[in-house]
């Protein structure tokens, strides 16, 4: 059947494989590009790069409705285990078998704060391996010589931020791929605002003709299944 990753703007996609539906970064009710709301999330895991609020989202409302158990940092697990959630604690480098697969936390350069400004903990991207199909979300990061090492885990789907400001932009993301080696490449963290606003189908260009990866670009609300 393989991992069904569907997008829903920004950086947040649902990954659906192993028995199981993970979302990452749920930024739903206040991401202007959201097809869905929160409420009509089902998920059995919330995976949270960082506690900036375009990222932790809508979080503790989609866990407490689900009962599902959010994995993140120590810092933001215990923050939503103050707010009554299930959280599984992980940490850079480290990594957890879960029902569905492993998830592996890694490096990622960025910030991170919760909403009542408390440390978030360092920022961090994901190994996801599901029914031997490994994802790569690399959470909002610059480009990094990381990910060299990350790639030799073998990527088969890596979801790269474009948006430059924040993240890396373009031309860097496009270096990330030559770093990382994946089959497939999906583009994330773009448009949402006018500061992050990019061209996907210039960057898949640029990813076909000069990599080995294949380019998908989704709409929000749109799905891709691997393999």
């Amino acid at each position: 059947m393989g991992v069904k990753l569907t997008f829903y703007g920004h950086a947040c996609f649902l990954i659906e494989g192993g028995g199981a539906a993970i979302i990452v970064d749920p930024f739903l009710n206040g991401n202007p590009l959201a097809p869905v709301k929160a409420e009509a999330i089902k998920a059995d895991y919330v995976l949270v790069s960082h506690g900036h609020g375009d990222h932790l989202g809508d979080t503790v409302e989609i866990a407490k409705r689900n009962k599902a158990t959010v994995i993140s940092n120590f810092e933001i697990a215990t923050y939503c285990q103050n707010q009554g959630v299930e959280a599984h604690p992980l940490h850079i480098g480290g990594g957890w078998n879960f029902p569905f697969g492993r998830v592996k936390l890694t490096v990622a350069h960025h910030g991170s704060a919760l909403p009542d400004g408390s440390y978030g903990g360092n920022p961090c991207g994901f190994l996801i391996s599901i029914e031997g199909v490994k994802v790569y979300h690399a959470g909002d990061t610059s480009l990094t010589y990381d990910m060299k090492l990350i790639g030799e885990e073998g990527i088969d789907v890596a979801l790269l931020p474009i948006g430059d400001n924040f993240t890396m932009g373009p031309d860097d993301a496009l270096r990330a791929v030559k770093l990382l080696e994946p089959k497939v490449v999906i583009p994330m963290h773009y448009d949402t605002f006018d500061v992050i606003k990019q061209d996907p189908e210039a960057f898949a260009k640029a990813v076909e003709e000069q990599t080995s990866a294949k380019a998908v670009v989704l709409k929000p609300g749109e799905s891709f299944t691997y393999p």
